[in-house]
C-alpha cells in the first residue's frame, strides 16, 4: 500500500498542486515582463515636446494684437507696379539677347524674385508701441520713461529736421518714402542721445499711444 501510494499521490495531489502554481506562472510571467512595456518613461518623457518654449518665445508676433500702435513702413503701392514694368522690360531684353531661347524665360523669374526680395526687404521695418507704452522702431527699442516731450513733423518741415536742424548725436529711423515724422526727446542721463527721429504715417497716432501732448501743435496754437 505504501509503494503504490506514494506513485499515486505524486501523480495526484502534486499535480494537481503544481497546476496552480504552473498556471500562475504562465499568467504572472508576461504580466512581469510587460514592465517594459508600462515603462513608458522615455516615451512619457516628453519633455522636449512639451517645452514649447521656441514656439512660445514669438512676442512681437503675439503681442502684435494688443499693441496700442503698429504700423509697417513699407513701400508705396506704386513702387510694386513700377517693379512688375521693370521685370517685363528687363526680362524682353535678357529674351532678345539670347535669340529667344528655351531657356531665355528665366530672366523674368531672375529679375521679378530680385525686385520683389528689394521691395520687400525695404519696407520689413516696423513702427509700434507696445501695451506697456515700449516704443519699437525697427529693432530699437525706447521705453516710455526715458521720454519728456514729443511733436509731429509734418511733411514741409522733414526736409529742415533732417537738414539744418538735425543733431548728429539724434537717433533717426527714416524711409525716404514717408513724408512725416515723429520727434521723441529724451531725458535719460545715461543716454547721450538728445533725441529720436522715426519716420511714420501716422506721426499723432504714435504720440497717443505713448500718452504723449503735441508739442508742436501746442506751440501752433500759441503762435
Amino acid at each position: 500500500m505504501t509503494p503504490q501510494a506514494s506513485p499515486d499521490n505524486p501523480a495526484g495531489p502534486p499535480a494537481g498542486d503544481d497546476s496552480g502554481p504552473g498556471h500562475d506562472a504562465d499568467h504572472t510571467v508576461p504580466e512581469q515582463d510587460s514592465g517594459p512595456e508600462q515603462d513608458s518613461g522615455p516615451e512619457q518623457d516628453s519633455g522636449p515636446e512639451q517645452d514649447s518654449g521656441p514656439e512660445q518665445d514669438s512676442g512681437p508676433e503675439q503681442d502684435s494684437g494688443s499693441d496700442r500702435y503698429h504700423e509697417r513702413l513699407a513701400v508705396p503701392l506704386w513702387w510694386w507696379l513700377a517693379a512688375a514694368v521693370l521685370t517685363g522690360v528687363v526680362g524682353y531684353e535678357i529674351q532678345l539677347s539670347a535669340h529667344r531661347a528655351a531657356w531665355s524665360w528665366v530672366g523674368y523669374v531672375a529679375v521679378g524674385l530680385l525686385c520683389v526680395w528689394m521691395l520687400w526687404s525695404l519696407g520689413r521695418n516696423t513702427v509700434r508701441v507696445t501695451a506697456d507704452q515700449e516704443l519699437h522702431a525697427g529693432r530699437a527699442r525706447l521705453p516710455r520713461a526715458v521720454i519728456s516731450r514729443g511733436a509731429t513733423i509734418p511733411a514741409t518741415a522733414k526736409s529742415a529736421a533732417l537738414g539744418r536742424q538735425l543733431d548728429p548725436a539724434a537717433f533717426l529711423v527714416h524711409r525716404a518714402w514717408v513724408k512725416t515724422m515723429v520727434l521723441l526727446v529724451l531725458d535719460d542721463p545715461d543716454d547721450p542721445t538728445p533725441y529720436w527721429l522715426v519716420s511714420t504715417r501716422d506721426p499723432a497716432g504714435v504720440l497717443a499711444a505713448l500718452d504723449l501732448p503735441d508739442a508742436a501743435a501746442e506751440a501752433g496754437a500759441e503762435g
